[in-house]
């Protein structure tokens, strides 16, 4: 067995550092190789060593004895519980009510009994479709036939042949789960893991469903109703337990992958959207009443007089909304002065005689 480190050099502080110290040294280290926040091969350990040690040097009377005896003082006189036993009220200042003691023990060597594993959950499916600007407005409502993995109908999800049912696995009684023990260095730990047996069903099929050859479920096609509410943009949204089956368990989600197609007409951003209006000239200059195309069908504006390029005109309301509001943005029209490139002579001397009056 390789020596233990020092639990100053562990921690990374001096025998001199202050209680203080050691804690906020301590949280920093368990928070970075906790094995819910690190999944490394390595972080099980690093935690335990950590913990160990925080353990010892946050106690006064531990600490005191580890300073004169080293190791050979402490593990002489405590027991691996009286190590971490005195330190629980610590860890639950660190990680919260549920992170005491025994959590701290859950965390590096896993549950030692009781607990069932979680259920086994479907796997997602993508579905991708492109929208309108008009179906952002209006929503949309879409059916889809999917291909996707469906529950069993001769078995009912069950795996078994009609007319028979599951044993129970002898392996582990039912539990799906089994206990197993290892060495962690300083002692011999309980863990618990799913039965290889019955791969933590708990139970055997002895004669499999034809149809689905003991699985409960096979590929098929299901028809699907979903809403896409008015306001949506380009992104990913979730149609819960719409994803593949999983008989016994959790279904996997579908997630709609949506794409806002470009519009001939109108750009948008975000609730407003933005369209160019082309006019002449002379109706820029002397002001004129026009209609102008909108999501919702066509409205009338009032060009002033004397309007110049890119002056803006407010359609307020007729923008698009925004998910789980009624409220909507607004239409902004754009001027765009169309300035002709050919006149006739006519047309010449009509502008040289504004010009010179204009003088």
């Amino acid at each position: 067995m390789a020596a233990k480190r020092d639990y100053y050099e562990v921690l990374g502080v001096s025998k001199s550092s202050a209680s203080d110290e050691i804690k906020a040294q301590y949280r920093k280290l368990a928070l970075k190789f906790h094995p819910d926040r690190n999944k490394s091969e390595e972080a099980g350990e690093h935690f335990k060593e950590i913990s160990e040690a925080y353990a010892v040097l946050s106690d006064p009377e531990k600490r005191k004895v580890y300073d004169q005896h080293g190791h050979a003082g402490v593990d002489g006189r405590y027991s691996n519980e009286d190590i971490f036993q005195g330190a629980g009220s610590d860890f639950s200042d660190l990680f919260g009510r549920s992170g005491g003691f025994d959590s701290i023990f859950e965390s590096i060597f896993g549950r030692t009994g009781g607990t069932s594993y979680r259920q086994q959950r479907g796997s997602d499916i993508l579905y991708q479709t492109t929208i309108t600007l008009e179906d952002v407005l209006h929503g949309k409502k879409m059916e889809i036939d999917l291909q996707k993995e469906i529950q069993c109908e001769i078995c009912n999800g069950s795996g078994c042949k009609p007319g028979t049912n599951k044993n129970t696995c002898s392996t582990c009684n039912g539990q799906g789960q089994v206990r197993q023990s290892r060495s962690m260095g300083f002692a011999s730990f309980v863990t618990v893991v799913p039965c290889s047996t019955c791969r933590g069903q708990g139970s055997i099929i002895q004669t499999p469903c034809s149809e689905c050859k003991g699985n409960g479920k096979k590929k098929g096609s299901k028809k699907i109703s979903f809403d896409i509410p008015p306001g949506v943009d380009s992104g990913d949204y979730t149609v819960p337990e719409e994803g593949n089956e999983m008989p016994g368990g959790i279904n996997g989600d579908l997630i709609v992958r949506i794409r806002v197609q470009a519009h001939q007409k109108f750009k948008r951003d975000d609730m407003d959207i933005f369209y160019d209006q082309d006019v002449s000239m002379v109706d820029a200059a002397l002001g004129r009443e026009i209609t102008v195309p909108t999501l919702d069908g066509t409205e009338k504006i009032k060009v002033e007089s004397g309007s110049q390029p890119n002056t803006i005109i407010k359609l307020k309301g007729r923008g698009l909304p925004r998910m789980n509001s009624k409220n909507r943005g607004d239409q902004y029209v754009r001027i765009v002065v169309n300035i002709p490139k050919k006149l006739s002579k006519h047309q010449k001397n009509l502008l040289d005689e504004f010009q010179k009056a204009d003088q």
